[in-house]
């Protein structure tokens, strides 16, 4: 996917997430929207950064950076959000995209996809984009909703929740 896609969808999930996390409404919701929103989209523009230093699709689209980033609120007390930009991207380049991208880069250099999606610069980009980001939604509502209702309280233990 383009840039203007990985905006449009990090805008998308970050205002989904805060009416999630906070659906009351009003004041309190666009506070939410804003807290999970903004990192979201700095998340999501991370992993284009190589596209001017390094291999695009590459140096900065694989699991290694994930993970450092999803540490760093542990590590740091901040950035929490960040990461959820990251895996809106990469979701975006492999199931969005024709191409993939190198998950396990730099121990592999080879690019993983799912055989759907589209190239980046076609016409029906913005559309796999939002339906992209619709599944992104509602599984985002299930494990909300699934957390207030109980579904995992067997492994929250495990997740040290």
């Amino acid at each position: 996917m383009n840039k203007r896609d990985h905006v449009m969808n990090a805008v998308l999930v970050g205002a989904g997430l805060g009416a999630l996390a906070e659906p009351s409404g009003g004041e309190a919701t666009a506070r939410a929207i804003l807290e999970i929103g903004v990192p979201v989209m700095l998340g999501a523009l991370v992993p284009d950064i190589d596209t001017v230093m390094g291999d695009h699709r590459k140096t900065l689209h694989n699991l290694p950076l994930l993970a450092g980033f999803a540490a760093f609120p542990y590590a740091f007390g901040n950035l929490q959000y960040v990461w959820i930009g990251i895996v809106t991207h990469y979701v975006l380049d492999v199931a969005g995209n024709t191409r993939g991208i190198a998950l396990f880069y730099p121990l592999l250099g080879r690019e993983y996809g799912l055989p759907v999606g589209v190239p980046a610069n076609s016409h029906a980009a913005d559309v796999v984009t939002l339906l992209i980001t619709a599944v992104e939604l509602s599984l985002a509502a299930v494990i909300v909703y699934g957390v207030q209702a109980g579904w995992f309280d067997a492994v929250r233990p495990i997740l040290g929740l």
